[in-house]
């Protein structure tokens, strides 16, 4: 597959960008065992989530001092929510693709899953005091009622994920059942299920202060972020036409 680099955000873009291809065709069955395949994932997401807990901690400071947020722990932690991102497209958080997941935090051009977040040169010194708790507050609400959940640290302090069961569970589950039915993935539920992921991942980026760029309280649908070029290409973004496997 032909890959290009990543383009310049504007000035005025999110600097969060999340996209997903849907990338039919999908097997009718794989999904009943994907949580098995993912165990290697799991585990190392807990470790790689502690040592960003961690890490967050350390630039949290380092912000508080400086107004900077240290280069190797800010690509460090974008690459955890990366990892983060490709095993929930995978797995059960939308369940968009059957290509197995690397295992590496950087990016990789031709899978179906992309995420990257702008770095910023300089943040605010006040906003890194309340913004990972206080300001976040409505968007908790917000996700909360839309998914059960939202966002939300793990028992160890070290990391994020989703409640379960929620809305985005509950439509994943529909989709897939639709898919062992019919072979093919309901359009409008990857749609919604994509707004829902982007958004949670949005919130998580300005939650471990990589962004001081508040979150829109938007649902932006579909594959690719609104108002940007597209991280991956426009027909990788399109649906394929060719027949859907039974497997």
């Amino acid at each position: 597959m032909t890959t290009r680099s990543v383009p310049a955000a504007s000035a005025d873009s999110l600097p969060v960008r999340v996209e997903g291809r849907l990338d039919e065709p999908l097997s009718r069955w794989l999904w009943l065992v994907k949580w098995l395949l993912l165990i290697p994932h799991y585990i190392v997401l807990v470790f790689l989530g502690i040592a960003a807990g961690m890490l967050t901690v350390v630039a949290f400071f380092a912000i508080l001092f400086s107004g900077r947020y240290p280069r190797s722990i800010f690509d460090f932690n974008v690459g955890v929510v990366r990892w983060f991102w490709r095993v929930a497209f995978y797995g059960y958080g939308t369940l968009g693709t059957d290509r197995y997941p690397p295992f590496t935090l950087k990016d990789v051009p031709d899978y179906p899953a992309r995420l990257e977040i702008r770095y910023p040169e300089r943040l605010s010194r006040g906003l890194v005091l309340v913004k990972w708790w206080l300001l976040a507050i409505p968007h908790f609400l917000v996700l909360a009622l839309l998914s059960g959940g939202g966002l939300s640290s793990t028992d160890d302090g070290g990391g994020f994920g989703w409640h379960t069961p929620g809305l985005v569970d509950l439509l994943v589950l529909i989709a897939a059942v639709a898919l062992m039915f019919t072979g093919r993935y309901v359009r409008g539920i990857f749609d919604f299920v994509m707004g829902m992921n982007r958004w949670v991942l949005r919130v998580a980026a300005y939650v471990l202060l990589m962004t001081d760029r508040y979150p829109p309280f938007r649902l932006d649908m579909g594959p690719a972020e609104p108002e940007s070029e597209p991280l991956l290409r426009e027909n990788e973004l399109s649906v394929p036409t060719t027949p859907q496997s039974s497997a």
